[in-house]
């Protein structure tokens, strides 16, 4: 599978043997009862190791494991509204899209539209306009709005932020604030 006349060859301790011919290098690998591997095809002569190759193509797959161990995925989460949502149910679903923005989550806005409703998609712009407006500082809009006959449904992106930990900066904060506050009452009711 080596193509070129001359190879750097590196014995299975990392060390350099030197530039040897192509059927020079393949000899040695069998003498050690090991294969003879290109690992830097691009090098001028290309670098070879004794090593058994094998064990090699393990070591790659555990690393690319690691590397896509170490990956945050982005999910899609997706959450429902009604053109004629209530004022408690539309804040609680406006919290969860916050906390899924907040975990760097895509978030799916759906306006659902039943029966007379859907020729009258306007009422779903409007439940739209006002979700982007309440977490305009947590996420931009993604791509444009899609207008079904029974739905009608946009994407949001979290916005990038330098703080990866925001969650943690403002737990501390809030922590300083009840330590503070309950020294300030247990003062206060000593002096009375």
């Amino acid at each position: 599978m080596i193509r070129a006349k001359e190879v750097r060859i590196i014995d299975e301790d990392k060390e350099q043997i030197g530039v040897k011919s192509l059927s020079e290098a393949i000899a040695i690998a069998q003498d050690r009862g090991l294969d003879l591997v290109e690992v830097a095809p691009q090098a001028n002569p290309p670098v070879c190791r004794v090593m058994d190759y094998g064990k090699f193509l393990y070591e790659l797959h555990k690393k690319a494991q690691e590397a896509k161990k170490h990956q945050k995925q982005i999910q899609v989460k997706e959450i429902k509204f009604r053109p004629k949502i209530s004022i408690h149910d539309y804040n609680f679903k406006i919290r969860h899209v916050k906390r899924f923005l907040t975990d760097r989550n895509k978030v799916k806005i759906t306006v659902m539209l039943r029966g007379r409703e859907k020729a009258k998609p306007e009422l779903a712009h409007r439940i739209l306009d006002r979700v982007f407006a309440d977490v305009e500082e947590l996420g931009t809009q993604d791509g444009s709005v899609r207008t079904q006959p029974w739905a009608v449904s946009a994407l949001l992106s979290p916005t990038k932020s330098g703080d990866k930990d925001a969650k943690t900066k403002d737990t501390q904060g809030s922590k300083k604030e009840v330590q503070g506050n309950g020294k300030k009452e247990g003062n206060a009711q000593q002096s009375e």
